[in-house]
Parts: C-alpha cells; sequence; structure tokens
C-alpha cells in the first residue's frame, strides 16, 4: 500500500460516505486474518497501518513471562528487557514481523475489504431510504415475471410484487410502469428486500391522500377503508369543518379525483360515505347505496340489526353478500340486514327477540 490507496479511502469517504478511518479499521482486522492464513501461524499479532503513508507493519504481541512455554504467545522477562529494560511480568511486548511479500496480500485483502464495505454502505443507504416509504406507493419498471413474483425494478433496487398481491384484473409483461404500494422493507443478508402489493386498503387510501388536497392538508381525514381488491372498496371520510363536504372533496369536480383513482385501479368501483361517531349513523352510512330504514345497536355483541325497505335487500346485501361485508369491515361491526316484511315477522319490529337473531356478516369472515 501506498499513498496513493490512502487517497483513494479519502475519496472514498467524501463520495459514499464511510469514514476512511472505519475502512481502515476493517482492513486491520482482516489482514490478521490473512496473515495467520497465509503464513500458517496461530501467533497473537497486530496489524498498523500509517495513515499518512500507507505503510503496513505486522507485529507479533507476546506476553512476558518468567518461564515461557509458547514461544508464539510468550517471551522471557531477560528477553523482554534487551528491548526495552523496563518491560515487567505480564506485560505485552510488541515484535515486528511484517512478510517481505506481505504488501501483495494486503493489497488482495484491502481491495475485498473495501468493495464489502462499499457493498453494504449502499445497501444500507437504499434500505434507508426505502424504509422511509413503508406503507407509500412507489412507480416501477417491470423486470421479468415468474410463477409466484413480478421484479419491479423501482431505480436502486429490484422489490418483489408478489402474484397473489395482484388485483383480478391486472396484467403485466416486462417494461410495463406498475404502480404499487409498499408493506414491507426488511434488510437482509442479501441486501434490501421490498414487498408490494397491489391490493392493500392502503393502496386506495393513499392515492386518495395524493389525489385529494383536502386530505392531504388534513382538512378531510380517512378515518377507514375496506376493499376487495379489483371489485370494490368503501372508504369512510370525516371533516372537522362544518364547512367542508368530505364526500364531494374526494369526488371532485365532476368526479374527477375519484374517477383518477377508478382508472389506476382498472375500474374498481368506490362507494365514499361519511364516517360518524354514531354507531347507528355510520353503519346506514356504510351500506350505501341502499337506503336503510332503521339501525338497531346492540353494543355488548358489538353488533348492528339494520332494516332496510323490502325492494333494497338485495342491493343492501349486494352480490354474493359485497356490500354488506364491506360495511361489516368498513365499521368493525357484525351487520344483520332485514327487510321490513322480515323484521316484522321475526321480531314484530321490536327488539324482544334479540337473541334469537344470529349476525349474518361478520368483519372476522372477510379477512
Amino acid at each position: 500500500m501506498n499513498m496513493d490507496f490512502i487517497e483513494a479511502l479519502a475519496a472514498i469517504e467524501t463520495e459514499k460516505g464511510i469514514s476512511k478511518e472505519v475502512l481502515i479499521d476493517a482492513i486491520e482486522a482482516a489482514l490478521i486474518s490473512s496473515y495467520k492464513r497465509n503464513f500458517n501461524t496461530a501467533q497473537n499479532v497486530r496489524v498498523d497501518i500509517d495513515r499518512q503513508t500507507g505503510v503496513i507493519k505486522v507485529y507479533a504481541r507476546k506476553t512476558v513471562v518468567e518461564e515461557v512455554l509458547d514461544i508464539r504467545l510468550e517471551i522471557s522477562i531477560d528477553a523482554a528487557r534487551e528491548i526495552d529494560p523496563n518491560f515487567q511480568l505480564n506485560d505485552i511486548v510488541e515484535i515486528e514481523v511484517t512478510p517481505r511479500d506481505f504488501g501483495r496480500i494486503a493489497a488482495q485483502t484491502a481491495k475485498q475489504v473495501v468493495t464489502q464495505r462499499i457493498r453494504e454502505a449502499e445497501r444500507g443507504l437504499i434500505y434507508n431510504a426505502f424504509i422511509d416509504k413503508e406503507e407509500d406507493i412507489v412507480t416501477g419498471i417491470v423486470q421479468r415475471v415468474d410463477a409466484r413474483n413480478i421484479y419491479v425494478d423501482l431505480g436502486k433496487v429490484e422489490a418483489m410484487l408478489p402474484i397473489n398481491e395482484l388485483m383480478p384484473n391486472d396484467r403485466f409483461q416486462q417494461g410495463d410502469r406498475v404502480k404499487s404500494y409498499i408493506t414491507k422493507v426488511e434488510n437482509t443478508t442479501k441486501g434490501p428486500q421490498i414487498i408490494l402489493s397491489r391490493t392493500h386498503p392502503g393502496l386506495l387510501k393513499r392515492l386518495f391522500e395524493l389525489e385529494v388536497p383536502e386530505i392531504f392538508d388534513g382538512v378531510v381525514e380517512i378515518r377507514s377503508v375496506a376493499r376487495e381488491a379489483g371489485f370494490r372498496s368503501k372508504i369512510a371520510v370525516y371533516s372537522r369543518n362544518p364547512e367542508v363536504d368530505p364526500i364531494g372533496s374526494c369526488v371532485g369536480p365532476k368526479g374527477s379525483r375519484v374517477q383518477a383513482i377508478v382508472n389506476e385501479l382498472k375500474g374498481e368501483k368506490i362507494d365514499i360515505v361519511n364516517w360518524s361517531e354514531f354507531v347507528e349513523d355510520y353503519v346506514a352510512n356504510a351500506l350505501s347505496p341502499s337506503k336503510v330504514v332503521e339501525v338497531q345497536v346492540f353494543e355488548d355483541e358489538k353488533m348492528a340489526r339494520v332494516i332496510v325497505p323490502d325492494y333494497q335487500l338485495s342491493l343492501a346485501i349486494g352480490i354474493r353478500g359485497q356490500n354488506a361485508r364491506l360495511a361489516a369491515k368498513l365499521t368493525g361491526w357484525k351487520i344483520d340486514i332485514k327487510s321490513e316484511s322480515q323484521a316484522e315477522q321475526e321480531f314484530g319490529r321490536s327488539t324482544e327477540a334479540d337473541s334469537e337473531w344470529q349476525s349474518e356478516v361478520d368483519p372476522a369472515m372477510t379477512e
């Protein structure tokens, strides 16, 4: 090694942000292993790199003893005092043992260490950059597709979009641009691993935050999201400002804001409803677009019985129970939907038969 190498380490410190001192310490540690491996020795050694000149020296470290049992690790008190009269028992004596051709080994080892540290530093920078983007939206280019994953180039790193995290109507090929939601960022031995999703409710939430200025500014809040990706979603919104219409803000002029999100989600239907602290109102809103006649709340069971007009029953339940299922997931309440005629026949439109009814929709069943 020489001055050029020291200058190169200084340049790496400037460009990559890796401390020159940290690199030199790592090289010294690696050279100890290289020395022992290449020269077949078990002695205790220290490697020193001059920070100014780059000169490398290897020192054998020996303990001062009265009687030497292992010449590789020990030195007699008399021999030690020939080097320096001040040495005492149990002191450590360092004797230079730098091999003649150690420079070649040192150069090779240093290159490996520096390359590894640069790679680790770059991985660390990438991880730090993306850990802040967890639960956020990114756009990348599809690199390749296999049976289990789509690999998406995000610039400095390749992310994985599992096939089971695609919407039913998603079709991507190499070179396509894809907008996804980051669900997980992990720092593995092979570098940062980033997992994407296009089905996560967070994708819908972030799209609204990006598309609706009132949400971004905090004037309108998203209180809950329920989603069956590719088919239908419900989102509950709220504004503390009585002069701001939260639903109108999300819909936008002539429906432009919500339509942009629907287009991004390839036609997924989105119901935007008002959140309310009153369970009766919130459950009724969540069952939109159906009309609700009455909501009976059972706090202990966290259940709500909803009565709708006879002609609205199928709309309230939805195709294969989708509307009711999403409403239950949105509110976190179990929901039992009855038509007016069913309620009259079964309960006499009263709560006397509360113990006889069972919830038809359980939020846990929608997971």
